[in-house]
This record gives C-alpha cells, sequence and structure tokens, in this order.
C-alpha cells in the first residue's frame, strides 16, 4: 500500500502529532508498505540533502515552505506550495492520511480529492479549545471548520470516545475509534533514578511532574498550589510560550527544558505522581507513558485522560480548571505511599499491551476497509 502522510507536525518537532506521525510512518515500512511524509519545513532542519534530522526518518519526507505561527513560534504554518500535489501524484498513493488536518492538510484534503484518492483524516488537536483560550471566543467558527474539513475525508479517525462524542455531536460523518499507542520498553518503571531524584529533590520531597508543552491551553498554572505543599518538589519537562510567565506562577518548582527519548523516560521513572492540569486534550500522550512508566495520574475529567484514567485505581481524575481539586488529589496520593504504588503498577499494567504496532494494524484496517468501501461504489456505478 503506497499512502501519503500529510501532516502539520513532523520531528524535529516535540509534540503528539509529529509523535504520531512518526509512529505511523514507522509501522507502516515495518509492515511493508510505502509511506511519503508531507509536513512544513522547519527552521531546524539544516545541512545538505541526506543530513539533518530528516536522514533518521523512516521514509522520505517532503517538505514544503512554512512560517511561524505568531506569538507560537514552535508551531509552524504551512504556505501555498506545488510540492504537495505533485508528491501525492509522484508516489502514486493509494491513500492519502491527513494528520490533524488543518493547513496544509486541508490543501491535501483537496489534492486528494482532484485525483480520486482517498483521504483518510486523524482528528487530533481540540480546535475549538484553542479558539476559547487564545481569542476567547470563535468556538462556533472552529467547529465550522472542523466539519468541512473532516465531511470531506472517506473516515475521521478519533483518538477517544470523548473526541469521537464531540465530532458526532457537531456533525461529523464517518467517525471511528483510533487511539495511540506507547512504547512500554522505553517508558517503563525499572528506569527509576534515585541519583536523579536526590538532584531534583534534594530534601527528599515527593516529586510531582509535568511533561508537555508549556502554553496557555494547558493551564499549568494550576499547578501552583501543588507548590504549596509541604514535602513537594514540582517538576515542569517542557517549552513553550508560557514558560515566562510560569517561572513567577510556580514558585520552587524546577524547570528542565525540553527533554526526549531515554533521558524522558527515566524522568518520568523517577516521578512519584504525574499531575496533567490541560482541559483539551483529544488523547494526551503524556497520561499515558507516565502509566507505563508506572506513574499515578492526576488529571482533568475531561477529553482523552476519561479513556485512560482509571479513577481510583491507576489515578484520580478532577473537574477541570480546579486549582483545589488538583492541590487536594496531589496531596491525597502524595500522603499515602501505599496507594501511589498500587496505583502504578495497575497504570503499568493497563497501558503494557497498548502497543504502536496494535494500533498501527488497527490503523492499517481502516485504509483497507476505505479503499474496499471505495471499489463497491465504483462497481456499483
Amino acid at each position: 500500500m503506497r499512502v501519503v502522510i500529510v501532516t502539520e507536525s513532523f520531528p524535529p518537532d516535540v509534540n503528539g502529532v509529529a509523535h504520531c506521525a512518526l509512529q505511523t510512518a514507522r509501522h507502516l515500512v515495518d509492515r511493508g508498505h510505502l509511506p511519503l511524509v508531507v509536513a512544513p519545513a522547519a527552521t531546524a532542519l539544516v545541512g545538505r540533502a541526506g543530513t539533518g534530522p530528516d536522514a533518521q526518518a523512516p521514509c522520505p519526507v517532503v517538505r514544503v515552505p512554512s512560517l511561524p505561527l505568531p506569538g507560537y513560534p514552535q508551531v509552524r504554518v504551512a504556505l501555498p506550495s506545488r510540492r504537495l500535489a505533485a508528491a501525492v501524484a509522484e508516489h502514486r498513493a493509494d491513500v492519502v492520511h491527513l494528520a490533524s488536518p488543518f493547513v496544509l492538510g486541508v490543501r491535501g484534503m483537496a489534492v486528494a480529492a482532484r485525483l480520486g484518492v482517498p483521504a483518510v483524516a486523524v482528528y487530533q488537536t481540540d480546535l475549538a479549545g484553542y479558539a476559547r483560550t487564545y481569542m476567547g471566543a470563535g468556538e462556533a467558527a472552529a467547529w465550522r471548520r472542523i466539519r468541512s474539513v473532516h465531511s470531506a475525508a472517506d473516515l475521521t479517525l478519533a483518538p477517544s470516545s470523548a473526541s469521537m462524542r464531540d465530532l458526532e455531536t457537531h456533525d461529523v460523518p464517518r467517525v471511528r475509534l483510533w487511539p495511540r499507542g506507547v512504547d512500554a520498553d522505553r517508558f517503563r518503571p525499572d528506569l527509576r533514578d534515585e541519583a536523579l531524584r536526590r538532584a531534583l529533590a534534594p530534601n527528599g520531597e515527593v516529586i510531582v511532574g509535568y511533561v508537555g508543552r508549556l502554553a496557555p491551553e494547558k493551564h499549568i498554572e494550576l499547578l501552583a498550589g501543588v507548590c504549596g505543599l509541604d514535602g513537594v518538589k514540582v517538576v515542569v519537562v517542557g517549552d513553550g510560550p508560557s514558560r515566562p510567565a510560569l517561572g513567577e506562577a510556580l514558585p520552587g518548582a524546577v524547570f528542565l527544558g525540553r527533554r526526549t527519548g531515554d533521558e524522558l523516560a527515566r524522568i518520568y521513572a523517577s516521578l512519584d505522581v504525574f499531575a496533567h492540569t490541560g482541559p483539551f486534550e483529544t488523547f494526551c500522550q503524556t497520561v499515558q507513558e507516565a502509566m507505563a512508566a508506572g506513574v499515578p495520574v492526576v488529571a482533568p475529567a475531561v477529553g482523552g485522560p476519561l479513556d485512560l484514567v482509571v479513577q481510583g485505581r491507576t489515578g484520580l481524575l478532577v473537574p477541570p480548571r480546579d486549582a483545589d481539586a488538583v492541590r487536594d488529589a496531589v496531596l491525597s496520593l502524595v500522603t499515602d505511599p501505599a496507594r501511589r504504588a498500587a496505583f502504578g503498577d495497575t497504570a503499568r499494567a493497563t497501558v503494557e499491551g497498548r502497543t504502536w504496532a496494535a494500533v498501527g494494524d488497527q490503523l492499517i484496517g481502516h485504509y483497507a476497509d476505505v479503499l474496499a468501501a471505495r471499489r463497491k461504489t465504483a462497481v456499483a456505478a
């Protein structure tokens, strides 16, 4: 199967869309398929052809011109380019995979329609939530755009049951569930590092961690009350536009910046509690990675975490945007080491089978269903 993955983000970017697109490409190669990635160019991509980050990609990558999003330079927006249409045509795609279509993905949808190629759109970003956060309004307009884009696809894949309900409520047709995998070999409890723990919490504090983008929609300032708990050290991993403000909002917190790979896995395993605060997560991969590392989770009872966290067994779900609830839930785990350990053990057992290979095979099955439906329609015509 020849697949063109049109993605709004791809490594070296560090975010859920980029990571999922990379894992998808890897799995398709592993199963003997022929993927091609089309993504916005990133400023970090330097060097001659065959060098730089794309040299490590599992398949060819076509980069299109892009500009940084004003006020959020970590996000790049693709500019109009003929490279996209040429890439889809030259690859002789059987399926176009649209990863979180927003700008480049919308153009990819149009190219697929023009060439008569089936399109599978992956819903991964809560644009309506972002509209509320950054503009204070515009939620209805965001849903109109989402509905318009995804209605044009042969199939929309939602990462969680909450996302499926949102899409169906807003009249997006042909929606099916496709969750995310986790690398349980990389993220695992035995990587707990006592030397790292002493460096982060020299007085033996209980370590409460957050991992993710430091951006307004993540509402990381809700951890302020946790910073005030006796015997607790808050550790924040990630980068983004909110970093300067968070230095003041979270007194005493340790900011480690962006960490990836094995280093990130060691940090996860060295936490005592993982706290996520963002209310707009369609899935929330960092929660799943923390669970794979055997760490109990505190997360908002909304969106993707509803599918991941089993209340009172793997962690605690709290009302979204409720700083007192976050603080109280963390405190209940801080003061009960046995409960933390039990939650962590159960969390690890819950996600061990959610491999990228397993969900990748589900994706290939979705592709096959779309192709079969197209063939059936062609025969009927």
